[in-house]
């Protein structure tokens, strides 16, 4: 299991350039081990001499940005965590799902490539501009009126030792739980809808509604309960694998043999498609089947890879440092 002190650690080592961490990493904690044995020595406990440390020394992320002797011009050295978390999820976040709504409300008006990268890239831009833009107003109004800084009812969050990043061996993170769920409502909800609500011609072969479609909409709902029980069971196992692989095979499997044979797309929707008599159909079929096969592959070695490494108990490296913990 990760120490407590590691968990500092790593979490300090993510925001330092990669050649300074051996000796930040060797200077932190050196300097985490006197205050705990001062501490120890005047009589607390060793356990609570540790948490007494960590938070004397603070936010970690902060604690990084002096060891890398980076500024924080933007705002407020208090504010300034806060704003960059704040901003790292809606960019990791938000941004993609809404350019992924504009871009399946693109394919369904006009799949011409050229104005769905066009819609993808607007989107991307506009919508990251308001984010950043709007985002940091707040923030700036926030100190300069000084809520942030308030008494009782203020703003002021304290950091604390729950704030660390726990860095376990196991199953699911959260946000690995998120994105399996939300792709396939997305999914299933864009199959439906292109069929009975956005076009009078849907995208997809309306004949495969007598089994194909159904099909796919079972499976995909079958993978969202196959990420609330790995999410559950807290841990990548053999059986996870299989169920994942099992899945995966049930949804590509499908999706390329309609490809293949022309059977994925409603013909009549294509007839509209085509630029100059080109055949769009063909090449946006054969890339797509391409692009099923490689993630179809990728996922089910990923999630493979993952059962196999927490049966092993092999060590894994943790992003961004050159620390690791092991499985069990």
């Amino acid at each position: 299991m990760t120490s407590l002190v590691d968990r500092y650690v790593y979490t300090a080592l993510r925001r330092v350039p990669e050649r300074q961490r051996a000796d930040i990493d060797r200077e932190l904690r050196a300097s985490i081990d006197d205050a705990v044995d001062a501490r120890v020595d005047a009589g607390e406990a060793h356990d609570a001499a540790v948490q007494s440390a960590l938070l004397e020394l603070g936010d970690p992320e902060r604690l990084a940005d002096r060891y890398a002797d980076r500024a924080e011009y933007l705002l407020g050295p208090s504010l300034f965590p806060v704003w960059r978390h704040v901003m790292i999820t809606l960019f990791s976040a938000v941004l993609p799902i809404v350019v992924a709504v504009v871009v399946v409300i693109q394919l369904i008006d006009d799949p011409a490539i050229g104005k769905v990268i066009g819609a993808a890239i607007s989107a991307a831009l506009n919508v990251g501009v308001h984010l950043a833009f709007w985002t940091t107003l707040v923030f700036v109004i926030v100190e300069r009126t000084g809520a942030w800084h308030g008494g009782r009812g203020g703003l002021r969050v304290q950091w604390s030792l729950k704030d660390l990043p726990r860095y376990e061996p196991g199953g699911m993170t959260k946000g690995q739980l998120a994105s399996n769920l939300i792709w396939p409502v997305l999914l299933i909800a864009w199959l439906v809808l292109q069929q009975f609500t956005f076009t009078a011609v849907p995208v997809l072969d309306p004949a495969q509604w007598s089994f194909w479609w159904p099909f796919l909409i079972v499976v995909v709902a079958l993978r969202g309960a196959w990420a609330i029980w790995v999410y559950r069971s807290a841990t990548w196992t053999r059986a996870a694998a299989v169920v994942n692989a099992v899945l995966a095979v049930l949804v590509a499997v499908p999706m390329v043999w309609l490809l293949a044979s022309d059977r994925f797309f409603n013909p009549e929707f294509h007839r509209l498609a085509d630029l100059e008599g080109g055949d769009v159909q063909h090449w946006v079929s054969l890339i797509l089947a391409a692009v099923v096969v490689m993630t179809t592959l990728y996922d089910i070695i990923d999630v493979a890879r993952r059962a196999e490494r927490a049966r092993k108990g092999l060590p894994t490296k943790i992003p961004g440092t050159g620390g690791s913990y092991t499985y069990g």
